[in-house]
């Protein structure tokens, strides 16, 4: 079965991440980095060569972001980011294809383990399904 694994985060952590400590995070230091870069490099070549991973990527910073809607008329009305209402972001993502449950929750608590400085925000790891079933064919 395949699934959606998310890593979550926030403007701020971006902003710690780029040395600039917040109001809920120290600023992550060079070594900091290397630390969290190796750790999920890691986990992603262990699953490329195990060929569960489809795809994975780390995502922008929230500021880059764009919501689109479309207004009355069906004209698409643009905002960009980040948003004040927004609190957690997902910073990045693996597409797994794993026999289990049981098997992608493994992989999620690895990735839990995620080395970080002190007083860094925690944030849980998001495993969704991927609907498969296609189309209703009613």
């Amino acid at each position: 079965m395949k699934y959606l694994v998310m890593v979550q985060g926030s403007d701020a952590d971006y902003e710690a991440m780029a040395g600039r400590p917040t109001a809920n995070s120290p600023a992550w230091t060079k070594s900091d980095l290397k630390a969290m870069f190796d750790h999920m490099n890691g986990i992603s070549e262990k699953l490329a060569a195990s060929g569960e991973m489809l795809e994975a990527q780390g995502l922008a910073a929230p500021a880059t972001t764009r919501f689109v809607t479309v207004d009355g008329d069906g004209k698409p009305v643009v905002t960009d980011g980040p948003y004040a209402e927004t609190k957690e972001v997902i910073v990045g993502f693996w597409i797994l294809d794993c026999a289990s449950l049981d098997r992608v929750t493994e992989i999620a608590a690895q990735v839990a383990r995620c080395p970080q400085p002190a007083g860094a925000p925690e944030y849980p790891v998001v495993i969704r399904p991927i609907d498969e079933s296609g189309p209703s064919q009613d």
